[in-house]
């Protein structure tokens, strides 16, 4: 049977990837450092997804095992005859995962294989391949990088499926469960597959892939932030009860047009097809049953209000084609006001604010010069927001 090793056994490893992987005919060993996790994993060998929603319905996957993270010689034995990786562990633990990917290379080069391994990039990075690359080869010796660079392949994806955390009454009824939206799309890069690109449930490979990119971060990662800062202001709780608001749903629908606008011309995207992307992602945002908050989805203002990210990047590549971001300005300026008190970025730009004024955390935090046309459209949604 083909094999995918899965680092990473949390929401998206277990509530996303394991499902297109199973349902392709894969096993799927997991590796990961939570105890709980992998021992349960091993004991039971499946768990349950439930698809709330359209689509409602629980699906049960099974055929996985998992292995512990911190024994990298038994990950690496698990590669050495592995089909295809995948990562979704997040930026910050990816250097830890390169060790072991680089022991099991070492193994399949020193048994002779010579199949391509793949290996399904899924965190949330620009230029995530280029980084794995990286780490793998400072920890593969030198004699090896020739075959590491023959076979094996580094695939960038785009992971839009909405897994929310689980409510502590979910825990309790299984540690194992994951809650997810029917949607189960990832656009992968073509470039980056050595070989033939696997049969995977789900797989969309792309050769312009950067427009996905660009496409999730402008578009699905920029309404939905809007969403969550327009709707902190107004009070709602959900990103449910944003969407069901007709005055901040019309602020979230008239900031994914205007990026929707620059990445039409910029990608030469078809403007129906790119509309439709629009009202399914609206549609998705509106899942009562996902009970996704305003507070998770804006976490982490700082990073989220950062000169290249979703709002301040989209505003950018909007007036670099001639398009005024009227409402993606507004969720900045909402953004600078997002102060929920166990969210520590956000309570640390709201001490920036009371200490040095807002044009301080525009410069500091977005790169906004008080010159530019940002910076002007940001104060005017300020004194409109209020």
């Amino acid at each position: 049977m083909l094999k995918a090793v899965q680092f990473g056994a949390g929401m998206i490893g277990r509530g996303f990837l394991a499902q297109l992987f199973t349902e392709s005919g894969y096993e799927v060993v997991f590796s990961d450092v939570v105890d709980d996790v992998v021992s349960l994993l091993n004991e039971r060998r499946s768990y349950p997804i439930e698809i709330v929603g359209d689509g409602a319905m629980t699906v049960n996957i099974s055929n996985v095992r998992a292995v512990h993270g911190s024994d990298k010689y038994a990950v690496a034995r698990e590669i050495a005859d592995a089909s295809l990786l995948c990562t979704a562990v997040g930026v910050n633990a990816l250097k830890y995962v390169a060790a072991p990917i680089a022991m099991g290379i070492k193994l399949r080069a020193d048994a002779g294989i010579t199949d391509p391994l793949n290996i399904i990039i899924c965190e949330n990075l620009l230029h995530a391949s280029d980084v794995l690359r990286g780490y793998i080869l400072a920890a593969l010796p030198a004699e090896y990088e020739e075959y590491a660079r023959k076979h094996i392949g580094l695939v960038e994806s785009v992971v839009s499926r909405m897994v929310p955390p689980l409510t502590d009454e979910q825990m309790a009824k299984d540690p194992l469960m994951v809650v997810v939206e029917a949607y189960k799309k990832l656009p992968v890069d073509r470039r980056g597959f050595i070989g033939e690109i696997p049969n995977i449930v789900g797989f969309e490979p792309y050769d312009n892939f950067n427009a996905y990119v660009e496409r999730k971060l402008f578009t699905h990662n920029l309404g939905h932030a809007v969403a969550a800062y327009v709707g902190f202001v107004r009070g709602h709780e959900y990103i449910y009860q944003v969407i069901a608001d007709p005055d901040t749903l019309q602020i979230v629908k008239a900031a994914m047009a205007e990026t929707g606008e620059a990445l039409i011309k910029r990608h030469n995207f078809d403007p129906r097809v790119h509309q439709a992307h629009i009202d399914d992602l609206l549609r998705r945002f509106s899942n009562v049953a996902l009970g996704d908050t305003v507070a998770r989805v804006g976490k982490d203002p700082i990073r989220k209000l950062g000169p290249n990210d979703r709002l301040v990047g989209g505003a950018k590549v909007a007036l670099q084609y001639g398009v005024t971001p009227v409402n993606v300005c507004t969720g900045i300026a909402a953004g600078l006001k997002f102060a929920v008190p166990d969210d520590s970025a956000a309570m640390k730009i709201q001490a920036m604010i009371a200490e040095h004024g807002i044009d301080y955390v525009l410069k500091s935090v977005s790169d906004i010069d008080s010159e530019s046309k940002l910076y002007e459209l940001i104060h005017q949604q300020m004194r409109i927001i209020g």
